[in-house]
């Protein structure tokens, strides 16, 4: 589970293609510092497991899922990434709740500086932007963020200096990709009533009310 309040960048430092997975070595030292095999990473937004770690660099193996979802089947040596541990018990919620289950890809649309802020546009599947509310949480890259306004397929979103300084956003240009991870209570919500909606067939269905107590006797 993370929170999308970014730890670090990091730098990819290797990119190798071993049958249908690919490897990546990321230097991300504290990423890194308390790392061991096995525990949760996200890159850019993407859920990824430390395979090995070697000093200040860590390695991820990464399926055809991850690939076909996400923006880091293009990713090369240099590329620049955003990191953040999986949250740890009783550490502060600064963001919002994240899986780091990307659920696909944006693409810049504008970049609009200000003084010291940034207005960025983004274009997304349809199928995604009914998860996007204005005032509501997304992630871009791993980066919890708020919706400044949203249309039938974009939504912008306005960062501050912080998010500018700390996070790979501020070099996001119009036709770049990025991973958007959508509120997953959304998605519960339209799951849980789309069996009482018209046209749901194959959805869930509705579940039965339970009877309720009132005065000894039982009503519907």
């Amino acid at each position: 589970m993370f929170t999308g309040i970014v730890e670090e960048v990091g730098e990819v430092r290797e990119v190798r293609e071993q049958a249908d997975v690919v490897r990546l070595v990321i230097n991300g030292p504290k990423a890194a510092s308390d790392a061991h095999h096995g525990d949760s990473i996200a890159v850019s937004g993407v859920c990824l497991t430390a395979v090995d770690i070697d000093g200040a660099n860590f390695s991820v193996e990464m399926m055809p899922e991850t690939l076909r979802r996400s923006s880091l089947h293009g990713v090369t040596q240099g590329t620049r990434v955003n990191l953040e541990r999986a949250m740890s018990n009783g550490q502060r919620f600064g963001g919002h709740i994240m899986q780091g289950h990307v659920d696909g890809t944006a693409t810049v649309m504008s970049h609009t500086p200000g003084e010291r802020t940034a207005e960025i546009g983004f274009r997304l599947d349809p199928g995604l932007a009914r998860y996007v509310v204005e005032k509501g949480s997304i992630a871009v890259d791993g980066v919890s963020l708020t919706v400044a306004s949203v249309d039938r397929d974009s939504f912008t979103v306005a960062l501050i200096p912080t998010t500018l300084a700390e996070t790979t956003l501020a070099a996001l240009r119009p036709g770049d990709r990025v991973n958007i991870e959508v509120d997953v209570l959304a998605k519960y919500v339209e799951r849980l009533v789309s069996g009482y909606l018209p046209g749901s067939e194959g959805q869930a269905p509705p579940v039965p009310a339970e009877p309720v107590e009132e005065g000894g006797a039982r009503s519907w």
